[in-house]
């Protein structure tokens, strides 16, 4: 049995921050795997910035494609949206029953968290592993047992700075895989 952690996000665009996240999250021994999970709805997100669904797929995968122990899924992409958390997380189980799942968000999500459909079905089903973000703060003595924070420093980048660059006609080949640098210039200007 693998366990999984997965990295749920619009990926818009993938970038080394959420490669470095994983990569952290894989040194601490927590899972054998990490799927960066790309959404093609978020439902608590705008879609007027979204670039194609397809294309940020395919740049999540081109992203990976050198990486040990990071892999991309697409799951939602098959499921009614927008797709709920809880709702993706029944359909991995099903999908492989062999596989244990524990859930990886930022510390702004887990802020927000009651927010989210069945969050309480969720937090008594997997374990959380909760990575800082700078505009949330919070203490591990708060934390339910099974929720985890990561307590490691992140590569200070966001996928709307990078978008916003772009867009400036800059430099974005320190923020993001050079195996995606020429398609993020192209979509995102």
């Amino acid at each position: 049995m693998l366990h999984i952690g997965i990295l749920g996000g619009s990926f818009n665009p993938i970038h080394n921050g959420h490669l470095r996240l994983a990569q952290a999250v894989l040194e601490r021994g927590w899972v054998d795997e990490v799927w960066l999970l790309v959404s093609p709805q978020n439902p608590l997100k705008s879609q007027a910035e979204l670039a194609d669904e397809q294309l940020r797929l395919s740049m999540a995968r081109d992203a990976v494609k050198r990486e040990n122990h990071i892999k991309v899924c697409d799951i939602e992409f098959s499921l009614p949206r927008p797709s709920y958390t809880w709702n993706t997380l029944e359909a991995l189980e099903e999908q492989y029953p062999e596989n244990c799942f524990s859930l990886i968000v930022g510390g702004d999500n887990w802020q927000d968290f009651q927010r989210w459909a069945h969050w309480v079905e969720i937090l008594a089903n997997y374990e959380l592993i909760v990575y800082p973000r700078p505009d949330s703060s919070i203490s591990p003595t708060t934390l339910p047992p099974t929720v985890h924070l990561l307590d490691v420093p992140l590569l200070p980048i966001s996928s709307t700075d990078i978008r916003k660059k772009i867009k400036q006609g800059k430099d974005i080949s320190e923020e993001v895989p050079s195996s995606v640098v020429p398609v993020c210039q192209q979509i995102y200007r």
